[in-house]
């Protein structure tokens, strides 16, 4: 690659004003060559002792530039982990990484519930033993044996044999409104890409500062 196409890549990150459009647009790209789960996320929360907590979930929305929260949203099961830890603590970070990509996004902010009308909604476009899943998982607790899930999603499954599986009120979604996202691109030599963009609050204005690799 010559020094003149470097520096013109190189340009893409500072050009954009705000980095939800950059964004969006990486993640269509990761639809295209991630083989798996190009939604898939790193999330981390905190437990009530201030020791760090991450796992993998599922991006599941990504609010249009007229929502005035406009941040990231997933779902879960309350009394999971994840779920007691973010009603404690309600900030976390997300980190995106898409291999084939050599892209990185990472982001941080306040955490507030979704609406229920909003879970609902989504909760209904789930396959149906996903729903199924939602009512007979004790998401992050103790289970005596495999047995004892499989019976209770036998039982769920008898509950609601006939019409719609209602949303269970334990479960529901999260919408991380970021004051920090970072977009980090692998380059040659080490010598990454990363521009971050920061506000003092989700109404205030961004600012974008390039980074050292």
């Amino acid at each position: 690659m010559s020094e003149e196409g470097i520096e013109s890549e190189a340009e893409d990150l500072t050009a954009a004003s705000e980095p939800f459009a950059l964004f969006e647009t990486w993640l269509e790209e990761a639809a295209a060559s991630e083989s798996n789960d190009p939604n898939g996320m790193a999330l981390a929360t905190v437990d009530p002792s201030g020791l760090p907590n991450v796992r993998m979930v599922l991006l599941k929305g990504v609010d249009g530039p007229r929502h005035p929260a406009r941040g990231f949203v997933f779902y879960t099961n309350l009394g999971s982990a994840k779920g007691r830890e973010l009603a404690a603590s309600p900030r976390a970070a997300l980190l995106f990484h898409w291999k084939s990509l050599r892209r990185q996004v990472r982001a941080r902010g306040p955490i507030t519930p979704v609406s229920a009308e909003e879970a609902d909604q989504y909760f209904a476009t789930r396959p149906r033993l996903s729903r199924i899943g939602a009512w007979a998982s004790d998401q992050s607790r103790p289970l005596e044996s495999r047995f004892a899930l499989e019976k209770r999603v036998a039982e769920v499954t008898a509950r609601y044999a006939i019409g719609e599986i209602p949303r269970p009120a334990h479960w529901s979604g999260f919408r991380l409104t970021p004051v920090e996202i970072e977009l980090w691109r692998d380059r040659p030599f080490r010598l990454h890409d990363r521009v971050v963009f920061r506000r003092a609050d989700p109404a205030a204005p961004w600012t974008k500062t390039r980074l050292y690799p």
